[in-house]
């Protein structure tokens, strides 16, 4: 219901115009109303004054909360002040209040349920369990899941329908509901536009790293995380951290080590990954000025540096072991990982290492003092 921008004095003060003698066209177009508005507010205020205004309303709210304080003592309730009444309104409330009048006030039952509101029929009538009631339903929903575990409710309710059941949707899936056997609903990912960016390579040490997770499974069935760090200059792989949960903060611990070893580069290649999109990461590369380039979404190929490696990765050390333990994945990857950079020939490098494409000095006295050792 719309509310009217005049208030009751305001209503009161422009009819006292026009009692005045004040032409009614004047009045109507000075407060912008129109004539049936006028004449209604005349016929209902018409002759009262504001402070008669103020009495009749104090009267009706005197006796809405002797309506309240009636209700309150009909229902057997004592609450505190400020708080608001609930309303009786199904029927198991109903029946409550109605016990509770007939025994603690001595009220009649017809009586009882005239004040509530509720039929006689209805308060006589024996209560049915609703899990008695709908025991057919529940028998038949379950049978069906069990049969088809990936059908959702409108599959299942249809086959109820074609095998004959009367029940209708709506109480097939307050059941349905009920027994918890919702699957849960596939949302799509809400991922910001990314503007396509070159991927270019030149011969140059930290000008860009490329970062990419791989997940993995132990022999026992836990799932394992890997984060991989690549260098696009010369494809050395820079790092492979490995563990069970690899959170932003992880990410940022594992730079800031690469940065303190190695310098930091000019900008990270990224997938929109929830652990890249971390406010905290991004403040990380602001306070370094390092640049984010994110890949758009569903373009892998546009990372395709690290995809490769990914793959290579997958298929010498994931794919061709058996991990007990973090600790033997952690093992088996480093000594990969030295015999990668220093050893195994890269086709699109001239079928040379990486280190010996484009030497790193740090990394290459770390690669001498452990192939000596």
């Amino acid at each position: 219901m719309r509310k009217s921008r005049f208030t009751e004095a305001q209503i009161v003060a422009v009819l006292k115009e026009g009692e005045a003698g004040v032409a009614v066209a004047e009045i109507l177009r000075k407060h912008g109303i129109s004539r049936n508005t006028y004449f209604n507010w005349k016929s209902k205020y018409g002759g009262t004054t504001v402070n008669e205004l103020r009495r009749l309303r104090g009267a009706r709210g005197g006796e809405r909360k002797a309506q309240a304080d009636v209700h309150r003592a009909g229902a057997g309730e004592c609450r505190p002040q400020g708080r608001g009444e609930p309303k009786v309104v199904t029927p198991s409330a109903k029946r409550q209040a109605i016990a509770q009048l007939v025994s603690e006030h001595r009220m009649s039952v017809v009586r009882a349920c005239q004040a509530v509101r509720l039929a006689r029929a209805a308060w006589y009538r024996p209560r049915r369990d609703r899990l008695d009631r709908d025991a057919a339903v529940i028998e038949a929903l379950t049978t069906q899941v069990a049969a088809n575990g990936r059908w959702g409710f409108w599959k299942l309710f249809d086959r109820l329908h074609n095998l004959g059941y009367p029940w209708n949707h709506k109480r097939v899936y307050r059941v349905y509901c009920a027994l918890r056997l919702n699957r849960a609903r596939r949302t799509k990912r809400r991922v910001p536009r990314r503007p396509r960016v070159p991927l270019c390579a030149p011969p140059t040490l930290n000008q860009t790293w490329a970062l990419d997770f791989m997940c993995d499974t132990l022999y026992d069935g836990r799932v394992f995380r890997t984060l991989n760090v690549l260098d696009q200059g010369n494809r050395e792989a820079l790092a492979i951290e490995i563990g069970f949960s690899l959170p932003s903060r992880r990410v940022i611990s594992l730079l800031d080590e690469l940065v303190a070893l190695h310098g930091a580069p000019a900008a990270l290649r990224l997938d929109n990954g929830p652990e890249f999109l971390a406010l905290r990461l991004t403040d990380w590369a602001e306070q370094r000025g390092l640049v984010l380039d994110f890949i758009q979404p569903g373009k892998p190929a546009q990372n395709a540096f690290i995809e490769r490696f990914n793959q290579t990765y997958r298929s010498e050390v994931l794919d061709a072991n058996v991990f007990r333990s973090l600790a033997e994945v952690r093992t088996i990857t480093t000594d990969w990982l030295r015999r990668y950079n220093t050893e195994r020939p890269h086709d699109s490098l001239g079928r040379v290492p990486p280190l010996t494409f484009l030497p790193r000095p740090t990394s290459t006295r770390e690669y001498q003092s452990q192939l000596s050792a």
